[in-house]
């Protein structure tokens, strides 16, 4: 059995950004949930988050994060859910180094939350299995339950109904054009394409490049309705014909085999605009904990 008795602390417990290499939206459930299907891709760009317990049952934010209130921040929400799920005594405090930008669809928010969910697991003695976790961030968000799965995913349903993928080593530019893209502004609006054809994960393993496989459906929207965004992927696809969207955005990507050649380009970033280059990885960092 392994020691799950209770940690006094953790310390920098990574938070990686995700990529959809495509996302196409293949219906529209009663509740209002969209249907999706995508491949997450985690890559290196991170938000670090620090823990201790308390034994008083208190879940609090201890810095701020501007633009986000304690009791709606995702960590605090993933925590107090956590707790009762569980019935556990225990809280904790919570500090978050925050770098991923919000609003720039590689889902910083979730991977806050099973960031929480995964530490707090171990923190607080609780072992619970990974898929209890799943459920539980679920919850929360719906890309929270890939960043509990840890590894990259072929994702359906709303994007919890996870499968693994094996993806090559790769090298990203990611943009983010300095423009904040409300989720709910794109799902919402009348010009969605809501009913692209059902694919099966084979026709995925069988696509020769699969970093040029279908499409990002919430792309057209994004793009009319956020001039940036459209002037930071016109901007990439001058050094990459295949550079995409991201979530719903307003982060754009585009992918290389080597750092060399991705630097070069980031190098010619327009200075209106953040950019950085960054690394796939195979699997989420605290992949262990659960």
């Amino acid at each position: 059995m392994p020691d799950v008795s209770p940690l006094a602390e953790l310390r920098d417990c990574p938070a990686p950004a995700k990529l959809n290499l495509f996302l196409h939206v293949t219906g529209r459930r009663p509740d209002g949930y969209h249907t999706l299907q995508t491949v997450f891709q985690l890559i290196d760009w991170c938000d670090t988050l620090h823990f201790r317990r308390r034994d008083d049952g208190v879940v609090m934010r201890t810095n701020d994060v501007p633009g986000v209130d304690h009791d709606s921040d995702l960590i605090v929400r993933a925590a107090r859910a956590l707790q009762q799920a569980t019935g556990t005594r225990y809280g904790a405090e919570l500090t978050i180094d925050k770098v991923l930008p919000m609003g720039g669809g590689i889902g910083g928010g979730s991977s806050d939350a099973a960031t929480t969910l995964l530490a707090l697991n171990r923190l607080w003695g609780l072992g619970l299995p990974r898929a209890r976790l799943m459920e539980i961030g679920l919850a929360l968000g719906a890309d929270v339950p890939f960043f509990v799965f840890g590894e990259n995913a072929f994702a359906q349903g709303i994007g919890e109904e996870l499968a693994p993928v094996s993806l090559p080593q790769s090298w990203f530019v990611v943009i983010h054009p300095r423009q904040h893209v409300p989720t709910a502004a794109i799902f919402s609006d009348r010009r969605l394409t809501r009913n692209t054809p059902i694919s099966i994960i084979a026709d995925f393993a069988a696509c020769t490049n699969k970093f040029d496989f279908g499409r990002n459906d919430l792309e057209p929207i994004a793009t009319a309705k956020f001039g940036e965004v459209a002037r930071a992927l016109e901007w990439l696809r001058q050094y990459s014909p295949h550079a995409r969207m991201t979530g719903s955005g307003a982060c754009v990507f585009a992918r290389y085999t080597c750092a060399e050649t991705a630097q070069q380009v980031i190098e010619r970033l327009p200075p209106e605009w953040d950019g950085r280059c960054v690394r796939s990885l195979s699997r989420h960092p605290l992949a262990t904990l659960a």
